[in-house]
């Protein structure tokens, strides 16, 4: 008796494994597009601080420091954004 209940509850669980199977490959989609989106975001970021460095190079004094300084925002806000993405990734797995 215990062995047939335990077969049965085995074969229920993996009932249920096998059909939550294509919800976790969906779970998984969003998670990755949340994060890619997440990276291009970030992406978008430090190419204008790349190009805020460049013209900085072309300036001297305040301008320069002020370039460069807006120039380091803008990075520290791509990795805020990278980061937020991430962590909203592995929100969105965790609820699977």
């Amino acid at each position: 008796m215990r062995i047939t209940t335990l077969t049965l509850a085995a074969v229920a669980a993996l009932s249920l494994a096998a059909c939550s199977k294509p919800a976790d490959k969906a779970v998984d989609a969003q998670a990755d597009a949340v994060e890619a989106q997440g990276e291009l975001k970030a992406d978008a970021l430090e190419n204008k601080a790349e190009a805020m460095d460049a013209q900085a190079d072309t300036m001297t004094g305040p301008a320069e420091a002020n370039a460069e300084a807006n120039a380091d925002s803008m990075r520290a806000q791509a990795d805020a954004t990278e980061k937020a993405a991430d962590a909203k990734a592995d929100a969105i797995e965790e609820k699977k």
